[in-house]
């Protein structure tokens, strides 16, 4: 498989094989990854959220927990002073998605000072590497801040981990220092290029080439208008139809013109095999979050149902977003859960 990252005048962009799976406007005005410094406007228990103004004309929710169980924060008080970090822009009438769990992220480790949990990438699946990584974790935190060991960790150098964790640290003194001098609201600090993140998030995860573009190359621009179609074809002569709902996303996988060929679990197989390159790759292209059901073709036999299944891990072990295949429902439906992030 050989990724390309392109960048052009206002946009960078991932192409894998040649198929678009990230685009991303550079848009000076996206503040996702920045930490600021809000006032907390309306709190509302029976949302279990709190309205904080951030200087938009939306104010920004922040849930009333954090989902860290370690989190060290205080209660959210009417008035009062609190810094947060954008973790989901704002769409439509919502305001933008806040955290107070401030992180701060590297190629190698992300440092959770508001936090103790320590973590390792879920990429990782080799158990002895994990507690070897977890250890160094601790280690490093010596119970003062949280650690979360990325993928590219379990290549790296640990003295380079170190040196990573100990710029992290004054990175996030800098970041104390501001949030004392600044007035709210106001940005204390901004988030990392769009362009760097993406090259330190896609290193060591196989070929990896960077190009420039004066413009997003036309093929790859007519696979950017098709996102925006609610029914995108697949290779097979089917299509998937996406429909986004408040609280999950569903995709659903039709046979098309392919339903009439001989060999129907043969086809039906092949359908949604090709449904689910579309569909991995729309739902990075769109950067689809949350829970995500995705309901193919019927197919007869288990062997079929665990090729396609093993299909969708292969397609997103390839993502920079922690994907979770949890696997078929007892309905049928094939369910997925996506980090949530934002741009």
């Amino acid at each position: 498989m050989k990724r390309i990252i392109l960048k052009g005048p206002g946009f960078c962009a991932v192409t894998e094989d040649g198929i678009l799976v990230e685009y991303m406007r550079t848009d000076e005005e996206q503040q996702c990854g920045d930490i600021l410094l809000g006032k907390a406007e309306r709190i509302m228990p029976s949302l279990e959220c709190v309205f904080v103004d951030i200087g938009r004309k939306k104010p920004g929710f922040l849930p009333m927990k954090e989902r860290s169980l370690t989190f060290a924060g205080e209660p959210v008080r009417s008035g009062s002073i609190i810094a947060v970090q954008i973790k989901k822009e704002e769409t439509g009438s919502k305001g933008a998605y806040l955290t107070r769990d401030l992180t701060l992220a590297g190629k190698n480790i992300i440092l959770m000072p508001m936090n103790r949990y320590i973590g390792v990438s879920g990429r990782i699946t080799d158990e002895g590497e994990k507690e070897k990584l977890r250890s160094l974790g601790r280690e490093i935190a010596e119970g003062k801040t949280g650690i979360v060991m990325r993928n590219a960790s379990a290549a790296a150098d640990p003295r380079d981990i170190w040196e990573e964790a100990c710029e992290l640290g004054n990175r996030w003194n800098e970041t104390l220092r501001k949030i004392k001098e600044t007035a709210a609201p106001g940005t204390v600090l901004c988030h990392q290029d769009p362009l760097k993140q993406m090259i330190s998030d896609y290193e060591g995860t196989g070929i990896l080439e960077m190009k420039e573009a004066g413009a997003l190359p036309a093929d790859l621009e007519r696979q950017l208008r098709i996102s925006e179609n609610r029914t995108v074809p697949v290779a097979n002569g089917g299509n998937i139809v996406i429909d986004r709902c408040e609280a999950m996303t569903v995709i659903d996988v039709n046979s098309g013109s392919a339903a009439g060929k001989a060999e129907k679990e043969t086809t039906f197989l092949e359908t949604n095999l090709a449904a689910c390159a579309a569909a991995a790759a729309q739902i990075r292209l769109r950067n689809l979050s949350g829970i995500i059901l995705i309901d193919f073709i019927d197919m007869e036999t288990e062997a079929n149902r665990a090729e396609t299944e093993d299909k969708l891990r292969e397609l997103f072990a390839r993502d920079r977003r922690k994907t979770v295949v949890h696997g078929w429902t007892r309905l049928g439906l094939m369910e997925i859960t996506r980090k949530r992030t934002g741009f």
